[in-house]
């Protein structure tokens, strides 16, 4: 795949990240089902690690990708960066085009910048062994479902070490009413 300049106009490297908004990243991984698998795509708050928006697709093309950012925006406004790898979903017309009518600067990990992804990685991890691997959905819609669900937990009452034992819901919503008023 050819990189496109156009796409890499901002960079996590030195960027203190301290409010909501600010940079939001996205990545597709695979679920195993009880007969297949589905994807799922999951925009998340790099501050609060709140999960914003999520989809599952039986597909690997861009459109569960850009409903996902379009209900994200549509629900929080847009963030200032958007932060992800340089998969075809993400560099698609489609995906960039909503990204750029919405003013957002665009970054997607360079070689070597692995570090730029690590909180939408450390959800997969939490989200397969908390939930994905402990069941086998015999559907794509009990896999919703349950994703559901977890992501709800996953918002609301799973408190994280890296965000003092709060959840990402209070660390969004706290730092954005701060900002607010």
């Amino acid at each position: 795949m050819a990189q496109h300049t156009e796409f890499f106009t901002a960079s996590l490297r030195d960027l203190v990240i301290d409010r909501p908004n600010q940079a939001w990243a996205s990545d597709v991984t695979y679920i195993p089902m009880a007969r297949g698998f589905v994807y799922l795509v999951a925009i998340m708050d790099w501050n609060s690690r709140k999960v914003l928006s999520w989809r599952v697709s039986n597909t690997l093309d861009a459109s569960f990708c850009v409903e996902a950012l379009e209900e994200a925006i549509e629900t929080h406004g847009a963030p200032d960066i958007f932060n992800t790898d340089q998969g075809s979903q993400f560099t698609s017309e489609d995906f960039t085009g909503v990204l750029k009518r919405h003013g957002i600067r665009i970054s997607m990990d360079g070689k070597g910048r692995w570090v730029d992804n690590v909180f939408v990685e450390r959800l997969w991890r939490s989200v397969k062994y908390e939930d994905v691997y402990l069941k086998a959905y015999d559907s794509i819609a009990a896999a919703r479902r349950s994703l559901g669900r977890y992501f709800a937990f996953y918002n609301t009452e799973r408190r994280h070490q890296s965000l003092d034992r709060r959840t990402p819901d209070s660390v969004y919503y706290e730092s954005a009413a701060r900002l607010a008023a």
